[in-house]
């Protein structure tokens, strides 16, 4: 099932991405640096969603008290609740 996350509080502004079974696919981020969130979704790729939260949340850019990881973090956290 495909999910959209607007963000908060990053240069990103939308994070689109697939669950299924407890694994996320295809994820893309809309705005943001291109490299590092191409970067980042691509190391995020195809793992369990319990991983990538553990592994991304909580990251901070710049002391904004948050990142685009940490936005994925949170937007798999969303989708694990749904």
């Amino acid at each position: 099932m495909t999910h959209h996350y607007r963000t908060r509080g990053t240069c990103s502004r939308e994070i689109t991405f697939d669950l299924t079974d407890g694994v996320v696919t295809n994820i893309r981020f809309l705005g943001g640096c291109n490299g590092n969130t191409q970067g980042v979704a691509r190391l995020a790729e195809g793992r369990p969603a319990e991983e990538l939260i553990r592994c991304l949340r909580g990251l901070d850019c710049n002391g904004r008290g948050t990142s685009c990881p940490d936005q994925l973090a949170r937007a798999v956290e969303e989708a694990l609740r749904k």
